[in-house]
């Protein structure tokens, strides 16, 4: 299975190195452009606002095109944007930069994902996907330190200038790449419309937003919220728990995800995100808040692709405009959630108690996840999924809507 989807998986890499490569030089970017760090920042929000717009538009956009030239032309605005921003002589080229690179990132993480859980057999296509979020995560937790360390040697345009390697080798692997790739869907019923018509869908895009909100918005505070609590000196061993807790997560998630299904895992990823918030709200032990930020960072980063495996188990045609769908509110969430902390901040509450608030989006999170678990198909019998099905004409081209609830 690796053989078929490592070059998605390294795309993903990419991805997830590129949203959060910027905090780690964010000075020397901002001396070396004549702003302020404040202006840099805005980089990261034109990156992510890209990245939620693009990825259902332009998603779906593509539909019925070649699979293979989606994700390279995908993966090319995405090197563009990074090779601009490598490159970006003024606040504004860099800006722009941005927003391109988050489109193409959009796409890409839409197709990848979705091509992914095509390219294997049903009983493997938890694992699929969920490499594609492990390449993601990984990233992501390489992304800040990467980006330190090839900064103080090279500068910051080199850091750049390393995502867009990896980007280019993305690229390589997948124009290489033997055999054919499943053709991207284009039935009807795959806009952004039709699939939120569906209650599971609308809940599970909803809930996507609400975890996106609560794990990685809360990340934001998370050393402040230490220093607070006098675990100052444990800050940079609780980002690698963190980290580390959602590489592992991810990482090793996919075999349940097959074996166990999504219906009965969906409810427990957001009780222990929300039992790991209340452990970092009540518990200034750093053993403590070590264990509960690993298992913090696990939830997190496991419940996209169960969530997408809930959601496209059944629906495989409108994979691709469900996961642009999801990924887009994960990462509008996260926003809204940093903006939220802000302003509970700045009325006076203290960074300490973030963990509380942040706990009623984990409870409302754990709602709506056992609705959606409750409208998730339960997996065919083995025993019947073996035998053959004699399917009429109609029946074997009816549209998802109409199978599945």
């Amino acid at each position: 299975m690796i053989g078929k989807i490592w070059p998605l998986v390294v795309a993903a890499v990419s991805l997830g190195i590129d949203a959060y490569v910027l905090a780690g030089v964010l000075p020397d970017m901002a001396d070396s452009l004549a702003t302020t760090a404040g202006a840099i920042g805005l980089g990261v929000t034109a990156f992510t606002a890209a990245y939620a717009a693009a990825g259902p538009f332009l998603s779906r956009v593509l539909a019925g095109r070649s699979t293979r030239t989606a994700l390279l032309v995908a993966l090319g605005a995405f090197n563009l944007g990074n090779l601009a921003t490598a490159l970006a002589p003024t606040l504004g080229v860099f800006l722009a930069s941005r927003v391109v690179a988050g489109a193409g990132a959009g796409v890409l993480t839409a197709v990848a994902t979705a091509t992914a859980g095509a390219l294997v057999a049903d009983h493997e296509r938890g694992r699929a996907m969920a490499l594609v979020t492990f390449g993601l995560s990984t990233g992501t937790v390489a992304g800040v330190p990467l980006g330190m360390l090839i900064g103080e040697q090279v500068g910051w345009r080199g850091t750049m200038g390393f995502v867009v390697l990896i980007g280019v080798l993305s690229m390589v692997a997948l124009a290489l790449r033997s055999g054919t790739l499943p053709q991207l869907p284009a039935a009807r019923g795959t806009g952004t419309r039709s699939v939120l018509h569906s209650p599971r869908i609308a809940l599970g895009i909803t809930l996507s937003f609400v975890l996106g909100l609560a794990s990685l918005g809360l990340y934001t505070y998370l050393l402040p919220m230490a220093d607070e609590r006098g675990l100052g000196g444990w800050g940079f061993a609780l980002v690698w728990a963190w980290g580390i807790g959602g590489v592992l997560g991810s990482g090793l998630i996919g075999k349940p995800l097959d074996t166990q299904g999504p219906r009965r895992l969906m409810p427990i990823v957001p009780a222990f995100l929300l039992a790991s918030f209340l452990v970092v709200w009540l518990v200034d032990h750093p053993a403590a808040w070590l264990i509960a930020t690993a298992v913090w960072g696990a939830s997190g980063w496991i419940s996209v692709p169960v969530l997408q495996q809930a959601l496209t188990r059944d629906r495989t045609e409108q994979a691709m405009t469900v996961i642009a769908l999801q990924m887009a509110a994960m990462y509008l969430g996260s926003a809204a959630g940093s903006a939220a902390g802000s302003a509970l901040l700045a009325a006076g509450i203290s960074a300490g108690a973030l963990p509380a608030w942040t706990a009623l989006a984990a409870a409302l999170g754990l709602v709506l996840a056992v609705l959606i678990a409750r409208l998730t198909p339960r997996p065919v019998r083995a025993a019947a999924a073996a035998a053959p099905v004699s399917r009429t004409p109609e029946a074997q081209h009816a549209p998802a809507e109409s199978r599945c609830p």
